[in-house]
């Protein structure tokens, strides 16, 4: 029987991408503690989620205004420390979560985040995922010693050439290369250890892996464009897909048109998930969930939805009017996330104002919240879920710990009750826990014609 799949929405700071999300009177501030991470780790691990993951910007939403001292003194996501190393403290507080860190394919080289992820790998047994980005602004291209972000398109087009290479050095070592044989004195076989010779438009690699294969083969890989361009990626590279469907028709929609695009690509959609964001105010009965909606709505500043947007679609909104409109060229110029843009330019059906970019994003609001009861979110959950508008849900929430502390206690109880999710892990591995098989050397050459 199907049941969905359940991922835990993470970032520093916050651990939610809610700005407002510090400012909760029962929100924990112990953010750069091991113990603040093991303890949500430990909550979706008593609900059964399959992962979790953190999200990362390479820069603070500091585009807005030029100056970093308004999100600052707001606390508007300024706090990343490394998703990574935040990974590896969640990792050895909890037993068979499955874990996930964001890494720039436009910021980072390829030999170093294959060898990273896969030692973090064996370091947690098996339940690791990389979170693939290309970064969005140019404060991040600034903080990496750039100038300038890169075209959107061509990040991509760099990106898969990245992913080419780091599945080739994943690839390097066969799954039974080392015997560790002291009486012969073999460490490996010599023909099951593999030397990588790539060279690309962006990217080269010569040499040999230096990390074994792991538990599951190699790390999960997720991804979340959501442009034409960045759905092709994650229809080619992507083990489970994080997706922000506006609605549930739009949602049936854009999920069997992404399951089409995986089966043209020559890969079986049922081993890729697709999963939408969801934050979940959830309480015993609707009424106290409508009470803590009304707490969660009141924490909003303008100034966190303006700061977000201007780190989302690199674009300085301090530099406009509320109700200006954006010229075709500053609208064709937001080199950030354009499916947004494009989302904004298609429900206004004119060139948009500062406000409508506010209004029809939600920026630094809870735009997906699902309020109510147990038996309400299961409700929602699972018409979305049976009408195949997705295969899970990222869990957002707006405030943690108690976001997961709520949704543990109603809502998967509800959802497990319907057989719509999972009692107990299946295995010890993320792919285990995901329903997929370890990886063949060479099974990502599957989508190379796309």
């Amino acid at each position: 029987m199907r049941q969905m799949v359940l991922v835990g929405f993470l970032q520093a700071q916050n651990c939610t991408t809610l700005a407002s999300a510090w400012r909760h009177p029962e929100a924990r501030t112990d953010f750069c503690s091991a113990a603040y991470y093991q303890r949500i780790g430990q909550i979706l691990e008593e609900g059964k989620f399959q992962l979790a993951f953190f999200d990362d910007r390479l820069a603070m939403p500091d585009i807005y205004g030029g100056d970093p001292a308004e999100v600052v003194a707001n606390g508007v996501r300024v706090v990343k420390i490394d998703p990574v190393a935040t990974l590896m403290a969640m990792g050895f507080g909890t037993r068979y979560l499955g874990i996930g860190a964001t890494a720039s394919t436009t910021y980072y080289e390829p030999f170093d985040v294959a060898r990273r992820f896969q030692t973090v790998d064996h370091m947690i047994g098996g339940r690791a995922a990389w979170n693939v980005v290309t970064s969005v602004n140019d404060g991040e291209a600034k903080n990496m010693g750039r100038e300038v972000h890169m075209e959107h398109d061509a990040r991509y087009d760099r990106a898969d050439e990245f992913m080419e290479i780091v599945h080739g050095c994943w690839d390097g070592w066969e799954d039974d290369a080392i015997v560790c044989d002291k009486r012969t004195g073999l460490f490996a076989h010599p023909e099951k250890v593999h030397r990588l010779q790539y060279e690309g438009r962006y990217l080269k690699s010569s040499g040999t892996f230096t990390v074994p294969r792991s538990p599951q083969g190699h790390p999960v890989v997720i991804q979340a464009g959501a442009s034409a361009r960045g759905k092709t990626f994650s229809a080619r590279w992507a083990e489970t897909v994080f997706v922000a469907y506006p609605d549930l028709e739009d949602g049936k929609r854009q999920y069997a048109d992404f399951k089409t695009e995986i089966a043209r690509l020559g890969r079986d959609p049922d081993m890729i998930t697709v999963n939408t964001i969801a934050y979940p105010v959830v309480a015993e009965t609707r009424a106290e969930a409508e009470d803590k909606m009304a707490l969660i709505d009141s924490l909003y500043r303008e100034v966190d939805g303006l700061s977000l947007l201007s780190e989302a679609l690199n674009f300085d909104f301090k530099t406009k009017a509320m109700d200006e409109a954006f010229s075709a060229e500053e609208l064709s110029g937001m080199s950030g996330m354009q499916a947004m843009r494009d989302r904004v330019m298609k429900v206004v059906g004119r060139n948009p104002t500062v406000r409508d970019f506010l209004e029809v994003t939600r920026r630094g609001r809870p735009r997906e919240a699902i309020v109510g009861s147990g038996k309400d979110v299961a409700d929602h959950m699972e018409q979305w879920f049976e009408e195949r508008a997705c295969d899970g849900f990222v869990v957002g929430g707006t405030h943690t710990p108690g976001t997961f502390e709520d949704f543990v206690r109603f809502a998967v109880p509800e959802l497990q009750r319907r057989g719509l999710f999972r009692k107990e892990y299946t295995g010890a591995t993320l792919r285990e826990n995901l329903g997929l098989p370890n990886p063949p050397i060479g099974g990502w050459r599957l989508g190379k014609a796309g």
